[in-house]
């Protein structure tokens, strides 16, 4: 008797279907056995590994995935996820992982916009390193040191119990992992006094594809210069950063001063551009751009909120506000004295009176969805351009959007383009950082994909050129990729890597073929290894 045809196929896919099973479970029981037959300690190393055979695997794995794009059943699930509580467990993944084919992907907080700390499409582990999130503040010597798996918030908390005085140049969201952060270069608040977290970097500890433990004298100035910039998942594993800390005085001054489109919020964004960058030092005036409703009958209107913090008392401030930006029309009573670990709470968006305690909380409030790209602006956008930016966030999709502008200038202008490989310095005004964000519950569709990719079209003749430069802490796969299996090439990866990183793209990869020439330490995004025939060729 003759089997139909449609029967074959279908058997066909059932046997694969099993194969894939199989094949799965043969690399992960052998990527486990071969954890514990090479630990120095088995129940140790036993008690931080997790396959999908485990009751806490799905926990686990949830856990840190900060943006739910990536929390889906059709989203790619790791094979093992390691939690290594010691360096040897990461020395001891390393080697396996090497042995039996496995990706590796590094979890520090789970920010990663485009998923690539947790997510492969090829089969791998996640060495997720939240149970190695120690800070250690000696304030005699203004320093730290901060394990990788630490959050901004725990590492704020940590400064703060030991001294009011002392601060770090991080980032905004205390829920960010240190390990990533300060990876790609890490801006925050105080960037125009401080410049980046990468640049208040004075020593680290990471392991090699070899499972070598290497400080910055055994690892080398270039490779201590890649690491503090160039992005996450490269080069090795940062388990810890040794941090210089920075003064602040005991008292700051923040403000929120929000306008509409009725109340000159164009004029007022237009003229911000000509003063951000070059105003005091000690103040930095951000701004976030949303769509509100004007009325009660529901109308829409777009909103500018001018976002400030300033390294004094309010007596400092208001003079220099006064000369350089009166069209604003602050009041003291906008301006609020607080201490710089209270304005990490404000500038976060916690209402008044918040414990510090929360800054220890490892989850965000509300937990969403969300699609984000960067731009860098180098001469003011015409009120005209702004105008057609409004009709954008007019759009639908707009409701859920939300654009935040950062300005530089000052320490930022005045470190070189190659000092680390964060290159976005001198020229710079501002970045310009769109998202689209929707709350738990609520799907994202593809839709909110192509609004902002529609921005980023609009936005081509206002911002940077040539390169037109992204910052790799905003990872968007849109620009480029790597290819999944086999080697990429320079010519390829320079689509996407001098956007990022201009000229200290070469030598990043001039760094990564010394460090890591079989290119373990890879994904869509990751710096290659490349041979310099291969450079040569394109190949």
């Amino acid at each position: 008797m003759e089997i139909p045809r449609s029967s074959l196929f279908s058997l066909s896919l059932v046997l694969l279907f099993f194969f894939v099973l199989a094949t799965s479970a043969d690399v992960h029981e052998n990527f486990v056995q071969c954890l514990t037959s090479h630990s120095q300690n088995a129940t140790s190393i036993s008690q931080v590994i997790y396959t999908p055979n485990n009751s806490s695997y799905t926990s686990v794995l949830d856990f840190s995935i900060r943006n739910l794009r990536f929390l889906t059943p059709e989203t790619p699930k790791p094979v093992v996820i390691i939690t290594p509580s010691h360096e040897s467990h990461i020395q001891v993944a390393i080697m396996c992982a090497r042995n039996h084919g496995l990706q590796i992907r590094i979890r520090s907080g789970g920010h990663d916009i485009e998923g690539l700390s947790y997510v492969s499409h090829v089969p791998f582990f996640i060495l997720d390193l939240i149970n190695l999130r120690s800070v250690s503040v000696d304030v005699e010597s203004s320093t730290a040191w901060v394990q990788a798996g630490a959050t901004i918030g725990e590492l704020y908390y940590s400064i703060a119990e030991k001294s009011k005085t002392l601060a770090f140049p991080a980032g905004i969201c205390p829920t960010v992992g240190v390990g990533g952060h300060i990876s790609g270069g890490g801006y925050g608040m105080i960037l125009r006094k401080f410049g980046l977290a990468a640049d208040n970097v004075i020593d680290a500890r990471i392991i090699d594809v070899n499972g070598g433990i290497l400080d910055r004298e055994s690892m080398g100035e270039d490779l201590f210069w890649a690491i503090r910039g160039g992005a996450g998942g490269s080069f090795g594993v940062v388990i810890a950063w040794k941090i210089k800390l920075v003064p602040v005085p005991s008292i700051v001054t923040v403000f929120k001063v929000s306008r509409t489109l009725e109340q000159n919020a164009t004029m007022l964004l237009h003229r911000w551009q000509y003063i951000a960058d070059k105003i005091d030092n000690d103040l930095v005036i951000i701004t976030n751009i949303t769509r509100v409703n004007s009325n009660e009958e529901g109308n829409k209107t777009v909103q500018v909120s001018f976002i400030s913090l300033f390294l004094g008392g309010v007596d400092d401030l208001f003079p220099l506000m006064q000369k350089n930006f009166p069209e604003l029309g602050l009041v003291k009573e906008d301006c609020r004295e607080m201490s710089w670990i209270e304005s990490t709470l404000y500038i976060a968006g916690f209402s008044s009176g918040t414990s510090l305690d929360v800054l220890l909380d490892r989850i965000p409030d509300p937990r969403i969805s969300f699609k984000a790209k960067l731009d860098y602006v180098n001469e003011p956008i015409s009120e005209i351009g702004l105008e057609g930016l409004w009709k954008r966030l007019n759009e639908e999709e707009g409701e859920a959007a939300q654009i935040l502008t950062i300005p530089y200038g000052g320490k930022m202008s005045e470190i070189p383009e190659s000092e680390t490989p964060f290159p976005h310095r001198a020229g710079n005004i501002y970045h310009i950082a769109y998202f689209v964000i929707l709350e738990e519950g609520v799907e994202f569709s593809n839709r909110y994909v192509d609004w902002t990719r529609r921005l980023y079209s609009y936005l081509a003749p206002y911002v940077s050129k040539s390169p037109r430069e992204a910052y790799a802490n905003y990872r968007d796969l849109d620009l480029g990729q790597n290819n999944d299996k086999g080697n990429t090439s320079y010519a390829q990866a320079s689509i996407w890597g001098v956007k990022y990183f201009k000229n200290n793209f070469k030598r990043l990869v001039h760094v990564k073929t010394m460090v890591d020439p079989s290119n373990f330490f890879r994904h869509e995004q990751s710096i290659p290894a490349v041979s310099p025939w291969g450079k040569k060729r394109g190949n």
